[in-house]
């Protein structure tokens, strides 16, 4: 039996577990299952892997894109770049990582990029905000971080005033804020100063639509959840898994 996996902490909530556990029936995949696989310290893949020898490959979330690097045999181009991986691929024994939400983010973006879009905020500085980053910098978008405390390449979300916001049409929230059950928080953005030619990306995909991306079309922005991205990375995911392109 092929094992795959999802590892993270908490795991409270699995699109990928669900996904693959469905597209397994479908297709009448009977050699094939996909677990959660959430570890409170990146100390415990050893542990996984060695419980689970027939472990072709798993995908990584929350906290652990950064963190599995250091795990890895090898790394495609994408990783090496960016510094994040949110897939891997085991075969004799070697761990080679890659990075999915690149794919999965570049194109469910793309059909909603207008000419207007030359700016970009990302909300975070994790994992995920590396790969929107990377696919922004392909783009020729320009783009600045803002998290809870600003240094030299991060805005804080106190700094965010009408201009910025003004000038930055498209807001990118990589992190967890406003994830299912904490669905009344959203981040701290100065909302009134949105408008129809901004459009809001929310990497979340539970609530179908977070707090955030409701303030963004009460103004009248265009919104746009993690739901596809999700999907197209798991599917570059299964392609890798199985010796594919993953574009």
């Amino acid at each position: 039996m092929r094992t795959y996996g999802l590892i993270g902490y908490p795991l409270t909530h699995s699109f990928s577990q669900q996904y693959f556990t469905h597209k397994f029936i479908e297709l009448g995949i009977n050699d094939a299952e996909y677990f959660n696989f959430s570890i409170p310290s990146i100390n415990d893949l050893n542990g996984i892997i060695a419980a689970h020898p027939n472990l072709c490959g798993f995908n990584i979330t929350i906290p652990y894109k950064k963190k599995v690097l250091t795990f890895l045999t090898d790394a495609d181009q994408t990783v090496q770049e960016l510094g994040a991986c949110n897939c891997v691929h085991i075969q004799d024994g070697k761990l080679k990582g890659y990075n999915t939400d690149v794919i999965g983010f570049e194109h469910s973006l793309s059909p909603y990029l207008k000419s207007h879009h030359q700016k970009a905020l990302i909300l975070g500085t994790g994992g995920a905000a590396a790969a929107v980053a990377y696919v922004l910098q392909k783009h020729k978008i320009d783009f600045r971080y803002v998290s809870r405390h600003a240094d030299a390449s991060n805005l804080s979300y106190e700094q965010l005033n009408a201009s910025i916001i003004q000038a930055h049409t498209l807001i990118i929230n990589t992190s967890p804020v406003g994830q299912y059950p904490n669905l009344h928080e959203y981040p701290a953005l100065p909302y009134e100063h949105l408008g129809s030619s901004h459009h809001l990306f929310d990497l979340i995909y539970n609530p179908t639509e977070t707090a955030f991306l409701q303030k963004g079309k009460a103004q009248g922005a265009t919104i746009q959840n993690g739901y596809e991205m999700l999907v197209l990375q798991a599917e570059a995911s299964w392609k890798i898994w199985n010796g594919f392109s993953a574009e």
